[in-house]
């Protein structure tokens, strides 16, 4: 494997790999469950807050889990930790087919994240830095595409699942399918080249140093718990949104599946963006678009309405974690890249969680989701707030110290 790993193609089939291995098992922990939330309300009787719990406990495994795991990856490589995690999630998902109770699957994807998902995320995206000394944003773009994909493919394919099969055949098969395509995959992450490695670690190809990781880091902490915290909210209760307007749930599933393959292409093509006018200016520009377009949900009655705004929606905001990914690979030292990774994308579950669960809990207390979606647009302008601050003060992007 290190001597296929040498041939120049071999980057690109590790991108590839990521990007499917990021479908699945991400796109299952990360909103997998909305497509669950009112099917599980009207099979056991459970309320939104409850059910989207199940997504929350997970994410906060994902969140705490990956601070353990890139630091483990940082050691050990890429290879074993991300075979891991994908063991872990595949079996989670499998046996979530024989829970009963709540608890039950509060605890299989709790495991699921902090095991599983946070083996997988931080370590493949540090990674994917690693491998491309030039032109790191485009080849994250296209892993974080391949996330989006399963974000929208998951739900939609659970919908249709459940439908046939109920909601503990769709575990099971989620689970078996994650086990038999993605540990294949996984094998592909072999370490890069000493040449590649060499180029990563001097960060010349880039031209600059890189960042404070005392002063960065922190800043990237706060800003990316503010914007997921707005971004998860249409990912978890778009769909239950547009079916509490008499729409059916296949028709809710196929609006968001459209909103994220168009977030497919966002994804890559804001990682050519940074490539292009650097991480943290594509990241505002991403930021910006996602925050102004947020609350637009609430204003749309038609199918056909929400569709075309879902559409258009999509594109803009699929590039704030892009900008995420590239800003900590690029402006990160390898040494300890994916540390860093685990750290930032902590507080972006966090993010993703308080965001899912806000949502039910608000829906719950108030019976709609305006308040919802008004403090979407409102983590959204926090956000721009702290980025921008921290761009002007380092003029530009220019980095504020090379030490490491």
């Amino acid at each position: 494997m290190t001597r296929l790993s040498e041939a120049p193609w071999y980057r690109w089939a590790v991108v590839l790999a990521s990007a499917l291995i990021l479908a699945l098992a991400l796109g299952s922990i990360v909103n997998g469950m909305s497509a669950f939330i009112v099917p599980m309300e009207e099979a056991f009787g459970w309320s939104r807050a409850e059910i989207s719990l199940i997504n929350v406990v997970g994410i906060i495994g994902l969140a705490i889990g990956g601070l353990f795991m890139g630091a483990l990856a940082d050691r050990l490589g890429t290879r074993p930790v991300v075979l891991f995690g994908v063991t872990v999630v595949g079996t989670c998902y499998f046996f979530a087919a024989f829970a009963e109770a709540l608890w039950q699957y509060y605890a299989l994807m709790f495991v699921a994240g902090f095991f599983g998902a946070a083996a997988i995320f931080p370590t493949i995206m540090a990674a994917l830095g690693n491998w491309f000394p030039v032109g790191a944003g485009l080849a994250i773009g296209i892993a974080s595409a391949g996330q989006a994909l399963g974000q929208g493919g998951v739900p939609f394919l659970s919908a249709i699942l459940i439908q046939s099969y109920g909601i503990s055949a769709t575990f099971a098969i989620t689970g078996a399918a994650m086990l038999l395509l993605l540990l294949p995959l996984a094998l592909l992450h072999a370490r890069p080249p000493e040449r590649i490695a060499e180029m990563a670690s001097t960060n010349t190809a880039q031209g600059a140093g890189y960042h404070d990781f005392k002063v960065f880091v922190p800043t990237m902490c706060l800003a990316v718990l503010l914007c997921c915290t707005c971004m998860s909210i249409p990912l978890m209760h778009l769909v239950p949104l547009i079916q509490d307007r008499g729409f059916a749930p296949e028709e809710a599933s196929g609006v968001i599946f459209l909103m994220l393959m168009v977030a497919v292409v966002g994804r890559f093509s804001f990682g050519k963006l940074a490539d292009t006018i650097g991480p943290l200016p594509a990241y505002m520009t991403a930021t910006a678009w996602m925050t102004v377009m947020v609350y637009g949900f609430m204003l749309i009655e038609t199918l056909p309405g929400l569709t075309w705004y879902a559409m258009i929606y999509g594109f803009g905001y699929a590039g704030v974690m892009t900008g995420i990914l590239v800003s900590v690979a690029m402006l990160t030292h390898p040494s300890h890249r994916a540390l860093a990774m685990g750290i930032v994308t902590m507080f972006g579950w966090f993010g993703h969680a308080n965001g899912g669960f806000l949502g039910g809990l608000l829906f719950d207390l108030t019976g709609d989701y305006q308040i919802t979606y008004a403090t979407a647009a409102a983590s959204g302008i926090l956000n721009l707030m702290i980025v921008g601050t921290y761009f002007s003060r380092t003029r530009g992007g220019t980095p504020a110290a090379t030490a490491v």
